[in-house]
């Protein structure tokens, strides 16, 4: 930190990006803008006079991709890098491969009307930039991660997939993506079906859902309205709308949802939590995992109260402890483990 907070450089192409994010994390208590660059190459120059604490990072740059960025930086000193990406699909997918990299967080950003967009929509830069700073940065120091492979062996779907008795609900925020893809690609095709809350923007969902598919040995997708939950498959919210668990006769289905903000967060893990407590009861598993803020901790008291077991990710292992420590605070949790643990609960859950 320095003496005026959370040191902050933003690396974007784009002079107006730079202009209008300077100014809003200029004016933000606690936060200095150490610099601005065009490009990593610059970027460099400044960090090594001055080593920020959050890096703002576009994707696509002269000279020097995001991502390349990315992983020289988590090489040379592993740093919060917040990223400020397109909403384009590609840029979503970008996101993921920059995520998979050690990014914190993502602010998406439009393609038109960038000015009025920054203006309107900043304070998410600084709630993002403000989480970077909270979390825990450490070296991937993963065993050999999974590969396309996982999904290429799976056996091929039938015309009516098993449905599933039980049910797995998972809640998280900043620090999740990483933490997600740690659980999921240790489940075995066997599990029971898993409905999930990420923060994170529309069209990010989609591309993040893609990625766990190919390194997961289960199905993993972006949820639709009336996806039945099945064994074998975990169904993500769709960034920018609701999910909640429905009946359908003895088996179970989602409903995805507009409707306005809970907790600031649409999709609500909270919402989702709520209604695997009415549907499920003890017939659910509920785990809350890293994330910053409140979000889930309520829901899965309710859980709890209906008799489902409930897990939290312990803070040793959280990027940011917030939304487990919150829960743990409300009475809502009947274990907290480290995230390796978090899949064996599942696969005993089955």
């Amino acid at each position: 930190m320095t003496g005026k907070g959370i040191g902050v450089v933003i690396v974007d192409d784009s002079a107006v990006v730079r202009q209008v994010l300077s100014r809003r994390l200029a004016e933000s208590a606690g936060i200095e803008v150490l610099g601005s660059a065009s490009d990593p190459i610059f970027a460099m120059t400044l960090m090594n006079r001055s080593w920020p604490d959050v890096v703002v990072l576009d994707i696509e740059m002269p000279r020097m991709d995001g991502i390349t960025f990315l992983k020289k930086i988590m090489a040379i000193r592993p740093t919060p890098v917040v990223i400020c990406s397109t909403l384009s699909q590609r840029g979503a997918r970008a996101t993921m491969d920059a995520f998979a990299a050690g990014a914190a967080g993502v602010v998406p950003k439009p393609t038109t009307g960038l000015k009025q967009f920054m203006t309107d929509d900043s304070g998410d830069i600084v709630a993002a930039v403000r989480a970077a700073a909270a979390g825990k940065v450490a070296r991937l120091n993963r065993t050999a991660p999974a590969t396309p492979a996982a999904a290429a062996s799976r056996p091929a779907p039938v015309a009516a997939a098993a449905g599933t008795d039980r049910v797995i609900a998972i809640g998280t925020s900043t620090g999740g993506t990483q933490a997600l893809e740690t659980v999921l690609t240790a489940l075995p095709r066997s599990s029971p079906g898993i409905v999930i809350v990420q923060h994170m923007p529309e069209k990010f969902t989609a591309a993040f859902a893609e990625r766990m598919d190919m390194l997961s040995a289960i199905e993993v997708r972006e949820a639709a309205d009336g996806d039945p939950v099945q064994e074998g498959l975990a169904l993500v919210a769709p960034g920018g709308r609701h999910m909640q668990l429905l009946t359908d006769g003895a088996r179970f289905r989602v409903k995805v949802s507009d409707g306005p903000p809970v907790n600031r967060h649409r999709p609500s893990v909270d919402v989702l939590f709520r209604s695997v407590a009415r549907v499920a009861g003890r017939r659910a598993l509920g785990v809350i995992m890293t994330g910053m803020g409140d979000d889930g901790a309520r829901g899965l008291l309710e859980m709890r109260t209906a008799g489902a077991l409930t897990v939290a990710q312990d803070e040793a292992t959280c990027v940011v402890h917030g939304m487990p420590k919150e829960a743990v605070r409300l009475g809502a949790v009947d274990r907290e483990v480290p995230l390796t643990a978090i899949a064996e609960v599942i696969r005993s859950h089955g």
